[in-house]
């Protein structure tokens, strides 16, 4: 396994920390609405009944307030990686 380390730049650092929070952010928030999607299907089976219909609006709103910054936090750390490139600095 081959370990990574910091860069020494403490700016590379913070956006690898961001690239990294933005990674499991997207990752749980389309789980999310992957569950969403599944609890609909078995609701629609079974019947929508209360519980059912919390548990498919929870992870809609969940899934949302994490997918929508990290989708945004993660275009800026390309933004950024990108215009280090055109500059020379990478």
């Amino acid at each position: 396994m081959t370990e990574r380390t910091e860069p020494a730049d403490p700016i590379l650092a913070r956006r690898e920390q961001a690239r990294r929070w933005s990674l499991v952010a997207c990752r749980v928030g389309y789980l999310l609405f992957g569950m969403a999607i599944a609890v609909f299907v078995i609701a629609f089976a079974v019947g929508f009944s209360g519980p059912l219909v919390a548990v498919i609006t929870a992870c809609l709103v969940a899934g949302s307030l994490l997918l929508a910054p990290a989708i945004v936090l993660g275009y800026a750390v390309k933004a950024a990686d990108r215009d280090d490139r055109e500059r020379g600095r990478a």
